[in-house]
C-alpha cells in the first residue's frame, strides 16, 4: 500500500521590506519546516505539529507575533491567533489576549476544552489561566519587537502553518501581534475563522498581511471555495484570492496546502517570508 502524502508550509508574514535582508527570520523557518518533516515521517498528527511550530516561532521574537509583537496606541500588547482542523472543522480562536507566552496555545484550548469559536479579551485571558497557558510576568521586559513602524508602511508579520499529516487530516494555525500602531482593542483578520485561517477536507490555508482587506474578501475560506465550486487547482484559488485582495487596495500573502500534498506560497506584496516541506522531503525556504 503506497504511504499518503504529507507536506507543511510556514510563512513568518508577508510585510518585508526591499532593501531589508531576512537571512535569521529565513535560517529559522527552514530549521522548522525540517523539524516538522521529521514530526510527519514520525506518524504526528498536524494539530500538534502546527502548534508546536507556531509557538517556536511566537517565542523566538523574530516575527510581529508572540515577544516579536508591539505595543499599540495605548501601549498594550493585544495578540490575536487561531486554529482550525479538518475535515470536522473544530475552531478556536482569541482576540486581543493580553500577557499569555503562546496565544496559538489559548486558541487550541479554545478549541478542544470549550464549545465556543472565538474567545476575546479578559475572557480569553481567564480560560487561558484556568488551563495553564504559560503567563508573562512582565510584559514591557519580555517583549522585543521585531519591527518598528515609520511613515511609510503599517508593518506586518504574522505568523503561520499549515499542515497535511500521514492520516490525511489538515490544520492550519495562525498568530499575530497586528498591525504596527494599531488602535487597542483592534482585532485582524487572524482570529476571525474563514478570513485569515480556514482547514476542512481539501485544504488548509493560513493569511498574512492586511487584515482588513483579508476580512473583507473572507480570504482563507474563499480559497477552498474556489477549489469547491470552480473546480480551481489550489494554486490558481490562491492566486484568485490575491487577485482579489489587490483590486480590493490590499497587500500581504497566503500558505496552502491541499489533502493530496499540493502546497501553495503566494503573496501580492514585496515578498513574504516562508518555507515548505515538499511530499518528497525536500525543504525550500525564502523571502521571494
Amino acid at each position: 500500500m503506497s504511504q499518503k502524502p504529507v507536506a507543511l508550509v510556514l510563512h513568518g508574514g508577508a510585510g518585508v521590506l526591499a532593501e531589508r535582508a531576512y537571512d535569521r527570520e529565513i535560517a529559522h523557518l527552514e530549521e522548522l519546516a525540517i523539524k516538522g518533516r521529521d514530526r510527519l515521517a514520525r506518524g504526528d498528527k498536524a494539530v500538534d505539529i502546527a502548534v508546536t511550530l507556531v509557538r517556536a516561532m511566537e517565542e523566538s521574537g523574530l516575527y510581529v507575533a508572540g515577544k516579536g509583537a508591539s505595543p499599540n496606541t495605548a501601549g498594550r500588547y493585544e495578540l490575536d491567533a487561531s486554529i482550525m482542523e479538518g475535515p470536522d472543522r473544530r475552531a478556536g480562536a482569541v482576540a486581543a489576549l493580553e500577557g499569555f507566552v503562546s496565544p496559538i496555545q489559548a486558541a487550541r484550548v479554545v478549541m478542544e476544552a470549550t464549545p465556543h469559536v472565538l474567545i476575546a479579551g479578559a475572557g480569553a485571558a481567564d480560560i487561558a489561566r484556568s488551563h495553564e497557558v504559560e503567563e508573562i510576568a512582565e510584559p514591557e521586559s519580555y517583549y522585543t519587537p521585531a519591527a518598528v513602524a515609520d511613515d511609510r508602511e503599517i508593518a506586518t508579520g504574522t505568523v503561520g502553518c499549515v499542515v497535511l499529516d500521514s492520516e490525511g487530516h489538515l490544520c492550519a494555525a495562525t498568530s499575530t501581534g497586528g498591525t504596527l500602531r494599531k488602535r487597542w482593542g483592534r482585532v485582524g483578520d487572524t482570529p476571525i475563522i474563514g478570513s485569515g485561517t480556514w482547514a476542512d477536507a481539501r485544504v488548509a490555508v493560513s493569511c498574512t498581511g492586511q487584515g482588513e482587506f483579508f476580512m473583507r474578501a473572507n480570504a482563507a475560506a474563499d480559497v477552498s471555495a474556489r477549489i469547491r465550486y470552480l473546480g480551481a487547482s489550489l494554486d490558481q484559488a490562491v492566486r484568485g484570492v490575491l487577485e482579489d485582495i489587490g483590486a480590493l487596495g490590499g497587500d500581504g500573502g497566503i500558505i496552502a496546502v491541499d489533502s493530496v500534498g499540493k502546497v501553495s506560497a503566494r503573496y501580492n506584496s514585496q515578498g513574504m517570508k516562508h518555507a515548505i516541506a515538499h511530499p518528497d522531503g525536500k525543504i525550500t525556504a525564502g523571502v521571494r
